[in-house]
């Protein structure tokens, strides 16, 4: 709850009850086509005044409504404004963004940081709900290196599934930008930025992009809401396989899932990433607390990771360091109160990767994960996606074509095999 008397410097809502049955309506249109989705947040935007003012209090508690876990960097682009596009999974009254310099080398200036409604599709915004993002009250800030950084509250209500426009610019050249390699999400970025982050009209954002800079999540203020769920991996996780531009990996159709019940879903996955060693990312250990426990509203975890270390080099091939690590990360999840989903490792026969050792490795843990008694539920994905005729491989069905990863159906398949129930 945002208490008596905190001054919201960034423009709050002038009238806090309307803009609390805004936000209501929102919630209940969020299954509604996008036309109607749009009147909705144009309906919205009627309800905000850009302007400071004192609020003695605004109920509700924090909740993660999106993630994009730093991946790497990626070179600056000094002067460039970038309209980051991004699929909230629960909508509410008010929210913040998350960005991070997590691996830069050098102090990142942010000249200026906006959030709007996208309007149908490109860069576009839906007319009126363009909102200047605040940091402890100024337009601009200063993220040092190794740094993330969470924004004042923003006034802008939206509703579940809503996208999101969240365009940063940076002035200057920063060094390396902490950036999400693997999007599956058409951005945009105008090279000469400054001026430009608050242009409704996205006709600068001439060039595009397939990864999501500096922003790495979204929070909402809601009332009535459960948390949210963080979906934790690798690649299986972060999508790869699923339809670009659609919202189609796995933790994106659990939200749909869960919507009814208000809780959100953070996809924490990043391609490449390893369990136990540092590679695309730093290792599951090392990232835990930044990319999971410390996110807002985190209640259930869902510990999706291991295939990487099977098959990377040097290979990981003694089933007691896997043991460790899952005990390891449901410890830590269980200290801050975060009950903890074990899912089994997924089928990969076909792929070049594959051999009978390494299958033998995957069966051996998935055994751990099942029986061994570490977490407080399983979701076993094996199971639901693994051929029938040919248990080393995934369902034909499923396959997009390289073995390993899943196409839509097969994404679909992953989170139909959650039990709604462990997670509320």
């Amino acid at each position: 709850m945002v208490k008596a008397g905190r001054v919201l410097a960034a423009a709050l809502l002038a009238l806090i009850g309307t803009t609390g049955a805004a936000a209501q309506t929102g919630a209940a249109t969020a299954t509604a086509p996008a036309t109607a989705t749009r009147a909705a947040h144009t309906a919205v935007s009627t309800a905000v005044r850009v302007e400071a003012v004192r609020v003695e209090d605004v109920p509700g508690s924090w909740t993660g409504t999106w993630e994009a876990a730093p991946s790497g960097t990626a070179p600056a682009l000094p002067g460039a404004a970038v309209r980051n596009v991004v699929h909230l999974s629960v909508g509410g009254q008010l929210l913040r963004i998350r960005l991070s310099n997590r691996l830069g080398t050098a102090p990142l200036t942010l000249g200026a940081v906006t959030v709007a409604l996208r309007g149908a599709a490109g860069p576009d915004a839906v007319p009126g709900t363009m909102r200047t993002v605040t940091f402890g009250g100024a337009p601009t800030t200063v993220v040092p290196a190794g740094g993330d950084l969470v924004s004042d509250p923003a006034p802008l209500a939206v509703p579940a599934a809503a996208d999101l426009l969240v365009t940063v610019h940076t002035p200057a050249d920063g060094g390396p930008a902490t950036y999400h390699r693997s999007a599956l999400r058409t951005s945009y970025v105008a090279s000469q930025g400054a001026g430009r982050a608050a242009d409704e009209d996205g006709s600068a954002y001439t060039a595009t992009t397939s990864h999501w800079y500096y922003v790495t999540g979204v929070d909402v203020l809601v009332t009535g809401g459960a948390g949210s769920v963080v979906a934790f991996g690798d690649s299986l996780t972060d999508g790869t396989g699923s339809t670009p531009d659609t919202d189609r990996r796995w933790p994106d159709r659990l939200a749909e899932r869960l919507r009814p019940h208000r809780l959100g879903v953070l996809n924490a996955g990043i391609a490449g990433n390893r369990l136990l060693r540092d590679g695309t990312g730093p290792s599951a250990l090392s990232r835990l607390d930044a990319d999971a426990l410390s996110r807002s509203g985190a209640r259930v975890l869902i510990v999706f990771e291991g295939i990487n270390d099977i098959n990377g080099r040097p290979q990981a091939n003694d089933v007691r360091d896997f043991e460790a690590a899952y005990r390891a990360i449901v410890s830590r999840a269980h200290a801050l109160g975060i009950r903890v989903v074990g899912a089994t490792l997924t089928p990969y026969g076909g792929h070049g990767a594959f051999t009978a050792a390494r299958e033998d490795v995957r069966q051996r843990i998935n055994a751990f994960i099942r029986t061994g008694g570490a977490f407080d539920a399983v979701a076993d994905f094996d199971a639901a996606v693994r051929d029938p005729a040919q248990p080393r491989r995934i369902r034909p069905a499923y396959d997009p074509g390289d073995h390993l990863h899943f196409n839509d159906a097969g994404m679909r398949a992953l989170a139909d095999a959650i039990d709604l129930g462990v997670l509320r």
